[in-house]
């Protein structure tokens, strides 16, 4: 953090600069104003709990949280504190200050796998000098810091995480992609720490073999402080050495940065159970081994369960090639993508996967988007069409202009924003974190006071009530239902990933699976986006590629979209221009040009009305004496056509606008272009209402009539036409103010006040847009809406998945403590039960999420 003197208006106003970044200016009486961005605090709460934390400070004279624009304000004394000791608060409050005093690196810390391992991390990282912030990842085995480069060093940062017990196996910067998973050859059940598991497994197994089965030959090898020592005994210890080394490591690591976490709670129910044994002749070395062996198989399962969470994330990774054919200095050269530049050539053979993001310059070829947008269909691609990184080349060769570097390409960008949804928290999540500062201590003390009471409450001897306490120790670590919330929220998060659903936070997961309405915007999200030609209507005789020849010779000048839309028709039924003088644009009514010699008009029935035509009575075109099917459905007397009353108010309420193409002397035909709905958009609002959602809006800039007709058309329950952008915001909040939750879809740019106002922002064709990708709370990767119903489903089984995790680990772990002083609950149940298999279950309950499929996908 760096503080600055800066511009001043002389009335204790400051000022930030340019970039955002926290700044402060002097002001009066030795009170200085601070300008911090803090741009995750983007809700009331969020600037309550901000301006909360900051008044903790003694100095602090006026806090100013504006939520609209995530900066924050400060008036201070300079004298009591400064901008550091504000950052700092504001950290303390759950929020990041972004400034550029600092730098922020990634640690793969593939060991740090559970609440309490990043809960050891950060008590190690919290003493070393000018760390800003750290977030501790535990679903990728991560760690993200933000420090200040002059009050310390990478190196500090790792040994710090190393003092921890953990071991860090890479760095990366910020913008770079990772799990921090380690490239192990070796299976997790081969590691060094299964290894001396089994070995510990292998004497528990002959201690029992010796203390129940062979009890003649358990004869005692010695004493410890006047305790006779038994050949079973031994074996236990034994087991106790080898499998209980990581455990009592752990614990040692645990106190040294005083953390009350599991490995302390294990190393402390060990350490009691050999200290009863050996100093108080309780005989509790059964119990000791028992606890080292199963404590450490739980701990392989939880890796494991975790590992399969951290994997859905890797696949994604591993789409991407490492290394692209690149075209230089007329040779094909293979080298690494990090080495690949903008404006590099890439060579792209059939079967191969694309290794950047670029433009095609040469070749034609189907691409599977599969992996980006979750396109089930590949898609056709030629010269100058956009492609992306870890896409696949079915079947042509390509040569691709690479557009973005690797760490700035799409399937990067869509990586790192699943990573950093973790830092995103549910509701639940923060409720589960509240609940378990409390917890443990509970736990601890109502073990305590079990294992005193117990010998006088329930007559059972101490060492029965010291076993008591040691299960109760081993239930007081609330892993499972710590963990029960992030594994579904990554599970939920990467799922959508690889179906074309990009989700930037687990609180947006959330409340997607809690919208009641659905508001739409029209162009380009019900409908493609694309004016296309729908009808051809030919009159007096001509035809319709007579009126084509007409239209395509008046609007192949134009620059309008329904001309683009006219001459692009024309192209594919083959017809070709009349030769054309003497164009002119007549502003607000069409055109006129003289075709091979003759005035020609093309335009609004009002500008036919202007030349002087009766539009109540033109002649349909026959075909052999029988009036066309299309004239017939429009025409009432059978071979004429009412133009201004039924035909053009007929085809302008199916959402059409109408073009009129004749000369001075003949009405040649009618041509209707229309923005054609999107084929799925019935069915997806259809499945919405189907899955739960109470409503469905349209709402567009468009007229009420083409409104209405789309509206009709695809089935929404309500719209809204003829809205500027202000508008859509304001029916939004209204909307917001009657529903619990409401979700707009978009395309992301034009729509970015509406997206920001409702409760979940959802961006339509996302692939390769910086803007959609960046403005919406969720981005549709393909312009598919059928997907909007798959994530629908997706988040409300989220929700329910996460529900079940919190309360079933909650209830088991209540129902063992409760049970144990009542002799029901064995060591071993409370290690298997309560940690590993709870543990194991929630995380599997989580994975669950993956078999959510858009329903095009199913089968």
């Amino acid at each position: 953090m760096t503080e600055s003197d800066g511009c001043s208006d002389g009335n204790g106003c400051g000022c930030s600069n340019p970039d955002g970044h926290p700044t402060a200016t002097d002001s009066h009486d030795g009170v200085h104003v601070a300008q911090l961005s803090v741009p995750e605090m983007d809700c009331p709460s969020c600037a309550g709990k901000v301006e909360t934390s900051v008044r903790e400070l003694a100095g602090i004279e006026a806090v100013d949280p504006q939520v609209a624009t995530g900066r924050l304000t400060v008036e201070y004394d300079e004298a009591e504190t400064d901008m550091d000791a504000i950052a700092a608060r504001v950290d303390a409050a759950g929020y990041t200050v972004a400034d550029d005093g600092g730098e922020t690196l990634q640690f793969g810390v593939p060991e740090m796998d559970c609440a309490s391992c990043a809960g050891k991390v950060e008590s190690a990282l919290g003493g070393v000098d000018g760390i800003r912030s750290v977030e501790t990842r535990p679903t990728t085995g991560t760690v993200v810091v933000t420090y200040d480069r002059n009050a310390t060093t990478e190196g500090d940062i790792v040994a710090a995480i190393e003092s921890a017990g953990y071991e860090v196996t890479e760095t990366t910067g910020e913008d770079d992609t990772g799990t921090g998973q380690p490239d192990e050859d070796g299976s997790l059940w081969t590691s060094s720490r299964a290894l001396k598991t089994w070995v510990s497994g292998v004497f528990v197994a002959f201690g029992l073999l010796f203390e129940f089965l062979l009890s003649g030959a358990n004869s005692q090898v010695g004493s410890v402080f006047g305790s006779p020592l038994h050949v079973a005994d031994m074996l236990f210890l034994i087991a106790v050495a080898t499998g209980g080394q990581e455990i009592l490591r752990g614990g040692y690591y645990s106190l040294r940065n005083r953390n009350l976490d599991i490995d302390l709670l294990m190393s402390i129910a060990i350490l009691g159970a050999l200290t009863a044994s050996l100093a108080f002749g309780e005989a509790l070395y059964f119990e000791a081994a028992t606890l080292a062996f199963l404590f450490s198989v739980a701990e392989l399962l939880e890796r494991y369960s975790m590992d399969r969470a951290r994997n859905s994330l890797a696949e994604l990774m591993d789409l991407s090639p490492d290394e692209a054919t690149v075209k230089r200095d007329g040779a094909e050269e293979v080298v690494p993508v990090d080495n690949v530049q903008i404006g590099d050539i890439v060579v792209v053979r059939p079967g191969e996967k694309i290794p950047m993001d670029g433009e095609v310059l040469d070749g034609t070829s189907a691409v599977n988007q599969a992996p980006i947008t979750g396109e089930s269909v590949p898609v056709d691609k030629t010269a100058g069409d956009e492609v992306y990184a870890g896409t696949i080349n079915e079947e042509g060769y390509l040569e691709v202009q690479v557009t973005a570097v690797v760490s700035d390409n799409t399937l990067s960008r869509i990586v790192q924003m699943v990573e950093d949804a973790q830092s995103n928290k549910t509701e639940r999540e923060q409720f589960v974190e509240r609940f378990s500062a409390y917890y443990t201590p509970v736990v601890v003390a109502f073990a305590v006071l079990v294992t005193l009471s117990s010998p006088a409450v329930f007559g059972v001897a101490w060492s029965t009530a010291v076993v008591y306490g040691l299960t109760l120790l081993v239930l007081a670590c609330p892993c499972a239902f710590v963990i029960s919330t992030p594994v579904s929220v990554v599970s939920g998060i990467t799922s959508a990933a690889k179906n074309g659903v990009l989700i930037k936070g687990g609180n947006h997961l959330e409340a997607m699976g809690a919208v009641d309405v659905v508001a739409f915007d029209k162009t380009g999200t019900l409908t493609k986006g694309e004016l296309t030609v729908t009808d051809v209507i030919p009159l007096n005789g001509n035809t319709e590629a007579e009126v084509l020849q007409c239209a395509r010779g008046l609007e192949q000048r134009s620059e309008h979209p329904i001309g683009e839309a006219i001459v692009a028709e024309a192209g594919t039924a083959g017809v070709e221009s009349a030769e054309i003088d003497d164009f002119e644009s007549i502003t607000g009514k069409g055109v006129r040009a003289d075709l091979d010699g003759t005035p020609h008009y093309a335009g609004k029935p009002g500008l036919f009305e202007e030349i002087g035509f009766d539009l109540s009575h033109v002649h349909a075109t026959t075909d052999g004496g029988v009036v066309t099917k299309t004239a017939q459905q429009l025409c009432e007397r059978n071979n004429c056509l009412d133009l201004l009353d039924d035909a053009v108010p007929e085809l302008q309420a199916e959402g059409k606008t109408v073009v009129i193409v004749g000369t001075e002397d003949e009405i040649e035909g009618i041509i209707a272009v229309a923005d054609e709905v999107r084929p799925e958009a019935k069915a997806a609002i259809s499945r919405l209402r189907e899955l739960g959602i109470e409503r469905t809006v349209m709402l567009t800039g468009d007229n009420e009539r083409t409104a209405g007709a789309i509206a009709r058309e695809v089935g929404v329950d309500d719209y809204k036409a003829e809205l500027l952008p202000d508008e859509k915001v304001a029916a939004i909040d209204d909307l917001v103010e009657e529903y619990d939750g409401v979700a707009m879809v978009g395309d992301g740019i034009n729509d970015a006040p509406a997206l920001a106002s409702a409760t979940v922002g959802v961006a339509m064709g996302a692939a390769g847009t910086d803007t959609a990708l960046e403005t919406a709370d969720i981005a549709l990767m393909s312009d598919d809406l059928s997907k909007l119903p798959y994530l629908y489903e997706l988040a409300n089984d989220a929700n329910g998945v996460i529900r079940q995790n919190i309360w079933a680990s909650l209830a088991v772990k209540a129902g063992l403590a409760l049970a144990v002083p009542f002799g029901v609950v064995p060591i071993w149940v409370a290690v298997l039960a309560g940690d590993a298999g709870m543990t194991t279950a929630v995380t599997g309950n989580a994975m669950r999420l993956s078999r959510v499929r858009p329903e095009s996908d199913d089968g």
